[in-house]
């Protein structure tokens, strides 16, 4: 694990070094999760290229500066990803792909993405859950903030999912993922390369099915599914 500059936080950066024949791999967690939520793709890709499994800030090992949007954390990666190389691909679950995603769209140099059980926003009541019991992986204050911005999302979301011209993949979680179906088409029909795979998983797609999450995404990064 190494810490790398972000855009006035430091983000931990965990790496697994594999072959350098293919795009590396950059993972981002959803809210309240870790690089470690990543560990057996991370392990799996990493047999044919290299992987970077990032800590959002306010999670994991990175700083906990105590101030979080979605948009601060683009910033960070943004500042991140130069320093981790120039052919690289992005996966990117839930806040971790809407992070991407704004990032993107805003002109980060990537091969392509792919975003898991990720939807268009749309406006729904607010819900702010309780602070669990005991300590946290996590700055509780990263829900406290950035949930609002989910329950009450900006303007600007469609026009940033259309300006992502890279190649994109959608990994829904299917009938029992709480992100609705018809927002996952919605969100594939703004792309303007775009397409969908739906694996009845729930949301935690890569960790309740790491097998079929890795078939569906090594088949796009390698390009045999556009």
């Amino acid at each position: 694990m190494r810490l790398v500059d972000g855009a006035g936080s430091r983000i931990a950066v965990h790496t697994v070094d594999g072959p350098a024949a293919r795009a590396r791999v950059v993972l981002l967690h959803g809210t309240g999760g870790t690089a470690a939520t990543w560990d057996v793709v991370a392990a799996d890709l990493a047999r044919d290229r290299t992987v970077h499994a990032v800590d959002l800030r306010g999670h994991g090992a990175s700083e906990w500066p105590g101030t979080y949007s979605v948009d601060l954390m683009a910033a960070d990666l943004a500042a991140l990803l130069p320093q981790l190389g120039t052919d690289l691909d992005v996966i990117g679950h839930s806040l971790g792909g809407l992070v991407a995603a704004r990032t993107i769209a805003r002109g980060a140099p990537v091969r392509r993405l792919v975003l898991e059980d990720v939807g268009v926003l749309h406006p729904r009541p607010p819900a702010t859950p309780d602070r669990p019991d005991g300590s946290l992986d996590f700055d509780w204050a990263v829900v406290e903030q950035v949930r609002p911005e989910i329950d009450s999302p900006a303007e600007h979301w469609p026009a940033t999912f259309s300006d992502l011209t890279v190649p994109t993949l959608v990994v829904g979680g299917g009938p029992s993922s709480f992100v609705p179906r018809d927002h996952l088409a919605e969100l594939v029909g703004l792309l303007p390369h775009g397409s969908l795979v739906t694996l009845d998983t729930g949301h935690e797609v890569h960790a309740t099915a790491p097998g079929d999450f890795l078939a569906a995404v090594r088949a796009f990064l390698d390009g045999s599914l556009s």
